[in-house]
């Protein structure tokens, strides 16, 4: 089960074979959201308080396309070969 904090690694979609770390989860949805992946556009209006304009954000990934990935257990593997 993939938690918030996880590394894991992308397995398909524009941002294959890349890493990244959880940051939240939807279980209802079965979609995760990973710090740097999955960047999309998001315009924002102007009020009193912010500024408007276009900011990059993250967006929810199906968790189905996502690997968990341990670097310990990987950098194991490494060494016994």
């Amino acid at each position: 089960m993939i938690k918030k904090g996880d590394k894991v690694k992308i397995l398909t979609g524009k941002d294959k074979k890349k890493e990244g770390e959880v940051i939240e989860i939807d279980r209802k949805n079965n979609r995760a959201k990973i710090k740097g992946i999955n960047m999309v556009k998001k315009h924002i209006k102007t009020t009193k308080e912010k500024k408007g304009g276009i900011i990059n954000k993250e967006n929810f990934v199906n968790i189905s396309n996502l690997l968990f990935f341990n670097e310990k257990k990987v950098n194991i593997k490494e060494k016994k070969k």
